[in-house]
């Protein structure tokens, strides 16, 4: 983060970077390069460019209103906060580069957040440096003087308040209460006179433009504290601090005690860049069918800026604002949107989605602060294509109060879900775990939150699936998630690649294990038939044991972690094969009764072509059994042969391996004497009748699966299938390419 806007007193200054001797902003001719060093040897770690014309103003003698307050401004930047100031040793260097031997004091900042240090460094820049905290006190550097405070108190931000507050005691005994926070939550608590209220309109227009430019902005207010005030302050504050019960609730009335008739001394705009990647990855999971919400604590228009900047929202979109001030107005708003766009009660796509059982309307899924679900297919009733283009819902967070504590959910419901984004600003921690659970409630459908901020952990934790970004704003997030990633930019991979492999293998290892196990079953069930109910076996309890434990466990297991469908780069390349899972390719009921079909056809050649190849023969049950063993493991192993979409080496030994390992598993059982299955492996091997009915078994039991497989991928391949043979010609292109290319240099 950059701190890149001021407004001191009503007048708004500019900071840029400063890049190779020149800045970013062009549009700002007065900036220079702050004197790094201070008159005691301290230096910032990090250089910042600073207005000329505010560091002259602070530079000069303090006998202005203007230049007190630009004064208590950096002051409150400097104190306001729990920054902690790590210094260390460094050496200065002469000019051409020759070693002056000056030992220096560098000062590095460790904050909670990245706007606390973005702030503090700035103070730094003009010259108040922060250099000294401890439980009781900070030192600052001022100009080269060093001031000594004494903190008698500090009331942290806290999501009620949306401010923070330290009360200070300077050398003279002085004692001020500095506040800083959102401008909400700051300019209804300041003083009611003229000057106050000039200033304090002038600071909401610069307010407004530093948020068009997507920049974070916090106000900055302070007030002498004396008297009989001072004194039942300390005393609220010492009894909340060490009180065991209702805490927080005690020291937030402490604040509210002296967080009030504020004097204002500005206001601050932030620049947080975004990282790299945040708009393609955007852009790939809307492709992929996947809504994208947003739920951030910022200023709406800093939220609409950045929101346009990752390409979230877009020119062509119709931009629905709900600011409510009132229940009634919030009901208003919402019915008026409905009825100008054509959102009807339930919403527009009600064939897309699953809703739970109860609930009053029907849609969807999140992507919270970004948080992620299902983007349904468009449908003629959809009012993107009759007002001519998509619809995007922006809404503040006070307007949420109403909403969600009101009986209008379902119409926010209704209209949000009717939306391509959903932007929701100045929002509350709970209230964005409230909007996470309005979609959770009411529809059966899959929510993903991710954040990197403590603010982010009630939303993250009320999702399906929380995904933590590990960053300057702490762990808390992570901690807290299923998931813990560096960057958004990696959110891309997680779903599309990784998140597809695990549904098409899950998908298709849940209807294998059925199969597999009920291919058996069904078997020993037409013995069973056969043999009049009788208690008679024809397995042993070894093979039985073994079938699920050795036969076939590791071959399901490795195709479970190394099967993939498709490759990630191709994966990344086309998103909207993610939404193959959206359909339910993988795992539905059609699948799952088509495979017990199969599997029953299955079992009845398996029962069956063995009497039938064996009905003149003299071979006992027993002999049957171990032929019933070995052919029902070839085949489940077989089929999954057929199915495999990636050969590697794993699972070309988990596959024949298995065969081998089975065959090598009835030798030992057939060659234990006290077993009643002693020796029939042997007279079966030399029998030609064995190895042809298995031979025939596997031929007959596969065929139709075989042949209806063929000809669905010929005359309705999936988008899945069309993608891998794409995959497979270009590798074959690239083969023999490569090959014409030696040819022809050899």
């Amino acid at each position: 983060m950059e701190f890149r806007r001021a407004t001191v007193f009503g007048k708004h200054y500019r900071n840029s970077s400063v890049v190779d001797g020149t800045t970013k902003d062009t549009e700002t001719a007065e900036l220079t390069k702050p004197t790094p060093l201070s008159s005691k040897g301290r230096k910032l770690k990090s250089d910042i460019a600073v207005d000329a014309q505010l560091m002259g103003l602070l530079h000069k003698g303090l006998d202005g209103s203007e230049k007190i307050s630009a004064h208590e401004f950096f002051l409150t930047l400097a104190a306001c906060n729990t920054v902690i100031p790590i210094p260390s040793q460094t050496t200065s260097e002469g000019s051409m580069g020759t070693e002056i031997h000056e030992d220096l004091e560098a000062i590095d900042y460790q904050g909670e957040s990245p706007d606390e240090e973005a702030l503090v460094a700035a103070a730094c820049a003009y010259g108040y440096i922060l250099f000294e905290r401890t439980s009781g006190h900070i030192a600052v550097d001022v100009n080269g003087e060093k001031l000594r405070l004494d903190v008698l108190g500090l009331h942290e931000f806290d999501s009620v308040r949306k401010r923070m507050s330290v009360v200070i005691r300077f050398p003279n005994n002085d004692v001020k209460v500095l506040v800083k926070g959102a401008d909400t939550s700051m300019l209804s608590i300041l003083r009611e006179d003229r000057e106050n209220d000039d200033l304090s309109l002038i600071t909401q227009r610069h307010l407004n433009e530093y948020s068009s430019e997507g920049l974070r902005t916090l106000v900055l207010a302070a007030r002498d504290l004396e008297g009989e005030e001072l004194e039942e302050w300390q005393s609220m504050y010492e009894d909340a601090s060490t009180s065991l019960a209702d805490r927080s609730l005690k020291l937030r009335q402490t604040a509210s005690l002296v967080e009030s008739n504020l004097c204002l001394l500005g206001a601050t705009g932030i620049e947080d860049k975004l990282q790299e990647g945040v708009p393609e990855t955007i852009e790939s999971l809307r492709q992929a069918g996947i809504k994208v919400w947003v739920l951030t604590g910022d200023k709406q228009e800093t939220a609409i800026s950045i929101a346009l900047s990752c390409k979230l929202l877009t020119g062509d979109m119709h931009q629905i604002i709900i600011n409510g001030t009132s229940e009634s107005e919030c009901k208003m708003l919402l019915s008026e949107a409905k009825a100008k766009y054509g959102v009807k009660c339930g919403g527009f796509r009600t064939q897309s989605f699953k809703l739970k059982k109860g609930a009053e309307s029907d849609f969807v899924d999140v992507l919270a602060e970004s948080k992620l679900s299902n983007l349904p297919t468009e449908d003629d009733g959809n009012p993107e294509l009759t007002m001519g283009g998509p619809l995007a819902l922006i809404i503040d967070g006070n307007s949420l109060v109403y909403i969600l504590e009101r009986d209008l959910e379902s119409e926010l419901f209704d209209l949000a879900t009717s939306c391509r984004v959903v932007l929701c600003c100045r929002v509350a921690p709970l209230q964005k775990a409230g909007i996470v659970d309005l979609i959770k409630s009411r529809t059966d459908d899959m929510t993903l939150a991710i954040g990197d901020g403590a603010n982010d952990v009630s939303m993250i934790q009320m999702a399906d699936v929380g995904v933590g970004i590990c960053g300057q704003e702490g762990r808390q997030a992570v901690m807290a998630s299923d998931f813990a990633m560096g960057q958004f930019r990696f959110l891309k991979r997680l779903l599309l690649v990784h998140g597809h492999w695990n549904y098409q293998r899950m998908g298709y290892l849940v209807l294998y294990n059925f199969y597999r196990n009920a291919v058996f079953v069904f078997m020993l069930f037409w013995y069973i038939l056969c043999a009049a109910f009788s208690t008679t076996s024809a397995l042993t309890d070894w093979s039985s044991v073994f079938y699920s434990v050795i036969y076939t466990s590791i071959p399901t297991i490795v195709v479970g972690i190394m099967d993939k469908d498709l490759s990630h780069k191709t994966l990344l390349q086309y998103p909207k094969l993610y939404e193959a899972g959206h359909r339910q390719e993988g795992y539905n009921s059609y699948l799952f009764w088509i495979m017990m079909a199969d599997t029953i056809w299955q079992s009845l050649v398996l029962f069956c072509v063995p009497r039938l190849a064996f009905k003149e023969s003299t071979i006992d049950i027993w002999s049957m059994g171990s032929l019933w063993t070995v052919a029902v493991v070839i085949l489940v192993n077989i089929h999954l042969a057929m199915d495999i979409q990636r050969w590697v080496l794993y699972t070309h030994i988990s596959i024949w391996g298995s065969v081998i390992m089975t065959y090598a598993c009835v030798v030992v059982l057939d060659s234990i004497p006290v077993f009643p299955n002693y020796g029939t492996i042997y007279e079966l091997a030399k029998q030609p009748t064995y190895w042809f009915s298995i031979l025939l078994i596997i031929v007959i039991a596969l065929l139709p699966r075989f042949t209806i497989k063929a000809l669905h991928r010929i005359f309705r391949p999936s988008d899945i299938q069309i993608a891998r043979e794409a995959e497979i010609l270009r590798k074959r292109r690239f083969f023999y390419g490569s090959r014409l290319f030696w040819r022809s240099t050899s």
